[in-house]
């Protein structure tokens, strides 16, 4: 006996075998069993999901010699000519290659006589909507008003292309695409009645490659099963559909947040000298994106069966915002591969993209560029206080006072930056250490003399000596205030969705390295982990100091300063109102509206930028 496919040899023979599709069973299960039976049925869906094999359990059930119901006997001769395709009258039409009218016609000259054999005579037309516009219209009288021996069962995969008239006479039931589970556990079950070994992974290979059939899926596995000589294992179904396993997936994902090109290119130039077919790889990796940003957004989400572990890790690693960029440049890396030079060249591209466009975190860029923080800006500003003049005893003259260096201690006070105080102070006093002694004993009128005089005047022979030991924290509440908040905001180097948290975010007040920010209870989903350490860290970065940030959202308004948000829409606001004003008083306008009795709709006012 000759080899039967697997396709045909699984065919179901009754709705229990039928895989998935339960929202048609039940209607055909329900109507049958009521005698509830319309005159004509559509079935569609795509290719392999089991439109022609309902139909013809259908019309096994409505000619089972055993009566109409939906669990034929199966053993009757009905029933198994309906199963070897030997049922005289079950009469099954190719449309695609019988399209004409007369076809059509001809057909339809035999639908007043009685049937043959069964109860009913079964007409199931295969890729209806291949049919002529002729052959639709000389099927309407008939398919409206059949005689009550005949069932019209139409299968197409493109309803879309039927006319309305056909669609309303019949019912339609859409055949969905199965998924990848539900084609691997059947596809495990097949293996297991034919006794053949075969791995999970594997099935879920060629269950994905299906696309949501299953008759491509058990053609797939009939080619498996004869390239892996009976044994169905991950590297044999991997080498014939050129597709790469979970581990390689990982490596490319991994060296992508590791911005590691050298290591994508040399990946890349082994995944082709293995033969792999590059969109089979970007679909894999579009796949693993995809599963990265699911478990980003529900962390708790369980994990499939066979999926890798690393797609945890780098869920927590990557950004959020960097996996949809990711994604989208895959996806275009995608749409683009055929026209690239080649395929390799293309792919490759793309994995270029993917890191020239991914931006940069803080921790690569310290990697990269070792920083060490500068001390001085850890120091105080200092304060200047105005000279006084004494009187010398001895020699007459007015001698400058060398003043104490203060540390900065309100705002209010002359704060100046420690590093360009100091250089000033140098060069002061090697003027004074070089210059005249009429120089250096020169009357100054402290009342008259101005402050830039008085900064350079005073000694600071004993700058060293007497700079203060001071608290570290000195620096952010000196620099940090509701006034210049918005301005550090602005200078901040922050991605989109910590960008709009920072926007929104007021300033209250420093404490022991802990800056108090208000941010509106409406707004606080901003607040997440990531987005609240990637702030600090820019914070971090821009103060040169560690501080962290604490959301207070119960805040009061007249505590916290102004957001950038606000100072915005403030700005906007302004903007919009002078743009109107300035139309209301153009006087071109005005003659305008004298001419034509118009009037001016504010809304259509856009401010030039």
């Amino acid at each position: 006996m000759s080899y039967l496919v697997l396709a045909r040899k699984w065919r179901p023979k009754t709705f229990e075998q039928v895989v998935g599709q339960q929202h048609v069973l039940r209607a055909l299960i329900n109507g049958l069993d009521q005698n509830r039976l319309h005159h004509a049925f559509l079935f569609s869906g795509t290719r392999g999901v089991g439109k022609t094999t309902l139909a013809r359990i259908f019309a096994k059930s409505l000619n089972c010699e055993q009566g109409v119901s939906s669990q034929p006997c199966g053993e009757c001769q009905s029933c198994v000519e309906v199963d070897s395709g030997r049922f005289v009258d079950l009469i099954e039409v190719d449309a695609a290659s019988r399209t004409k009218v007369d076809d059509t016609r001809e057909l339809l000259d035999n639908v007043q006589y009685a049937p043959s054999r069964g109860r009913y005579k079964v007409y199931l037309i295969d890729e209806v909507h291949m049919l002529s516009t002729s052959s639709f219209n000389a099927l309407l009288k008939t398919l409206e008003e059949p005689p009550p021996h005949v069932k019209f069962l139409f299968a197409t995969t493109d309803p879309q292309k039927l006319p309305v008239t056909i669609l309303s006479r019949c019912l339609q039931f859409n055949l969905r695409r199965l998924d990848v589970t539900q084609i691997s556990e059947h596809l495990s079950f097949i293996l297991g009645e034919e006794q053949l070994s075969f791995e999970h992974a594997a099935l879920m290979q060629l269950a994905r490659a299906a696309d949501g059939s299953m008759r491509d899926a058990l053609s797939l596995l009939d080619q498996a099963i004869a390239f892996g000589a009976g044994n169905v294992t991950g590297d044999v179904v991997f080498q014939m559909l050129g597709s790469i396993d979970q581990d390689q997936i990982d490596q490319l994902l991994s060296a992508l947040y590791q911005q590691d090109a050298k290591g994508l290119l040399q990946q890349s130039a082994e995944l082709a000298a293995l033969g792999r077919d590059f969109e089979v790889i970007l679909n894999a990796i579009l796949d693993g994106l995809q599963k990265i940003a699911t478990h980003q957004l529900i962390p708790d989400l369980a994990s499939e069966e066979h999926e890798s572990p690393k797609l945890k890790e780098l869920a927590n690693a990557f950004d959020a915002e960097t996996v949809q960029l990711l994604y989208q440049i895959a996806l275009h890396g995608k749409r683009d591969l055929p026209w690239a030079a080649d395929p390799k060249s293309g792919f490759e591209m793309t994995l270029l993209r993917m890191l020239s466009f991914q931006p940069r975190s803080d921790a690569n860029t310290k990697e990269s560029l070792p920083r060490k923080k500068s001390d001085t800006l850890r120091k105080p500003a200092v304060n200047v206080p105005p000279v006084t003049a004494v009187n010398d005893n001895t020699s007459g003259h007015k001698d400058v006072e060398t003043p104490t260096i203060t540390p900065a201690a309100t705002s209010e006070q002359t704060s100046l930056n420690t590093h360009d105080t100091l250089a000033e102070t140098h060069t002061t006093s090697a003027a004074l250490s070089t210059g005249s002694d009429k120089q250096q004993r020169a009357d100054i009128n402290p009342e008259t003399a101005s402050p830039s005089l008085h900064a350079e005047k005073f000694v600071t022979t004993e700058v060293n000596e007497a700079m203060p030991e001071v608290n570290k924290d000195t620096l952010i509440s000196v620099d940090l205030s509701p006034a210049n908040w918005t301005q550090i905001i602005s200078e901040l180097q922050l991605s989109a969705l910590t960008r709009q948290l920072a926007e929104n975010s007021a300033f209250i007040r420093c404490e022991e390295r802990t800056l108090q920010l208000a941010l509106s209870s409406e707004l606080a989903h901003l607040a997440t982990s990531k987005s609240k350490e990637r702030l600090e860290q820019a914070l971090q970065k821009k103060l040169d100091q560690d501080v962290s940030v604490v959301f207070n959202h119960n805040a009061d308004s007249a505590q916290s300063g102004p957001t950038v948000a606000v100072e915005r829409a403030e700005q906007l606001a302004l903007k919009q109102q002078q743009a109107i004003e300035s139309i209301q008083n153009d006087p071109t306008i005005e003659v305008i509206k004298n001419t034509f009795n118009a009037r001016i709709i504010e809304s259509t006012i856009k401010p030039i930028d």
